[in-house]
């Protein structure tokens, strides 16, 4: 009898629960602040909601008729505020703190989440924006979905290096070809890097400045560059001539030197980087048949 009644307070509190998690009420008009937090929003339905992103959120292009609220590190409370924002949804990197403090104080709803590069991070991100968006279930298979992209990847790249060792690869993030800073560990970049077969030459940790004699020694074989104010052929051709002993390398000489969008590297895995690491891992093996950055068919 005691056993029963336990069993039904149990019960009666996890319904409690529930239906105080139901009952949440739904934060209609959202600011966001993060490339890749902002495209899943997108991805998960709740375009509608978003009235203002930040400068990194660059995809889909509908996004870029949105107002700006700034770039994520360097928000200004009172262009927030002008657009009556119930929410700011953004990464740990959004700030500065006062700002986010004068944003509280005036109502609105800080959701800050992490933009560390690994699944249980991303799969955090997108539990919550299901429960933000109250579509918890939509949110679970886009992430199941996500999982088999990057399970289908992996095995791709383990297929292709049983042929070819891992290139050692250097990822450059720069502005109109000024002196660009490495991607190290602890990054999207390196985890871009590891996930399409790469092996990241950066010794540090975050992004720095590299010097000549550093790049040199780290005699990269491939160089990714992602501009964030150049594109393609342009700044390729700007951060060869603010760094010529590029030049040198064997990334260069062999013609490796491949541009990635930097939004990318933006808020943590977003939902572009499938198809991004297929576009890498074709580059970094290209004797291997091209992957396509989709999962495999289910039987």
């Amino acid at each position: 009898m005691r056993l029963n009644f336990c069993l039904a307070g149990l019960c009666a509190g996890l319904l409690f629960s529930r239906l105080a998690g139901a009952a949440e009420p739904l934060p209609p008009r959202w600011v966001s602040a993060g490339g890749s937090l902002s495209e899943w929003v997108v991805a998960l339905g709740g375009e509608s909601r978003l009235v203002g992103v930040d400068t990194t959120s660059q995809h889909p292009a509908a996004l870029k008729a949105l107002p700006s609220i700034g770039y994520q590190r360097q928000l200004a409370a009172e262009g927030i505020l002008t657009l009556r924002p119930d929410m700011l949804i953004g990464t740990e990197e959004m700030g500065p703190p006062p700002v986010l403090d004068q944003l509280r104080a005036a109502g609105v709803r800080i959701e800050t989440l992490p933009a560390k590069a690994d699944l249980a991070s991303l799969e955090h991100n997108l539990t919550r924006l299901g429960e933000l968006l109250g579509d918890p279930a939509r949110a679970a298979q886009v992430l199941a979905e996500y999982r088999l992209r990057l399970q289908a990847q992996a095995a791709w790249v383990a297929n292709a290096r049983r042929s070819q060792d891992p290139p050692r690869v250097l990822l450059l993030l720069g502005h109109a070809g000024s002196s660009p800073m490495a991607a190290g560990r602890d990054t999207v970049a390196a985890w871009l890097i590891e996930q399409a077969g790469g092996r990241n030459v950066s010794p540090h940790n975050g992004y720095k400045a590299i010097s000549t004699e550093a790049l040199m020694a780290l005699d990269p074989q491939v160089v990714i560059f992602a501009d964030r104010s150049l594109s393609g052929e342009a700044a390729k051709q700007a951060l060869l001539k603010q760094n010529p002993a590029l030049a040198a390398t064997p990334a260069a000489r062999d013609e490796r030197l491949l541009a990635l969008d930097p939004t990318l590297l933006v808020g943590g895995l977003g939902p572009r980087l499938p198809e991004g690491l297929a576009r890498l891992s074709a580059a970094f093996y290209p004797a291997a048949h091209a992957p396509t950055g989709k999962a495999k068919s289910q039987p």
